[in-house]
């Protein structure tokens, strides 16, 4: 994430998404399409958050087709009764060197006393689709 400049202050990209997500609550309660919110957000990504993000959004739908598409502080997420399970975050958001996949408190994934929730998207192999599909699955259950 990209430092502040006086310690407790937001970063111009954490203030950017809280007002996305101030709007997404917004257009929510007008009826908005999620689905088309969440695609515009990843045609808007540059080429590289833009294919990771499509390849996720392909994956996600096609494993767990009862998870709602919609847009999340804007960037793509997917929802379980109005509650976001899986998430994913563009490199370029918060100017890191990778793309992230994430899972909330409303994700299965509890495995002992303690699992990962997040993970780091530098591209995706066959294995990493694999895994995708693997943890969507789990998280759902």
């Amino acid at each position: 994430m990209a430092e502040s400049k006086k310690a407790g202050a937001f970063t111009e990209e954490e203030r950017d998404a809280m007002k996305e997500r101030a709007k997404e609550s917004r257009r929510a309660s007008k009826g908005a399409s999620g689905e088309r919110d969440l695609l515009e957000k990843i045609a808007e990504m540059d080429e590289a958050d833009r294919t990771i993000a499509e390849r996720v959004h392909a994956i996600v739908t096609e494993t767990a087709p009862e998870l709602a598409p919609k847009t999340w502080y804007g960037q793509p997420a997917w929802a379980k009764d109005g509650k976001v399970v899986v998430f994913f975050q563009a490199a370029s958001k918060f100017k890191t060197r990778y793309a992230a996949l994430g899972f909330s408190e409303d994700a299965n994934l509890d495995d002992g006393s303690m699992w990962p929730t997040s993970f780091a998207l530098a591209s995706l192999t066959a294995a990493d689709e694999k895994r995708i599909t693997e943890l969507v699955k789990k998280a759902v259950g």
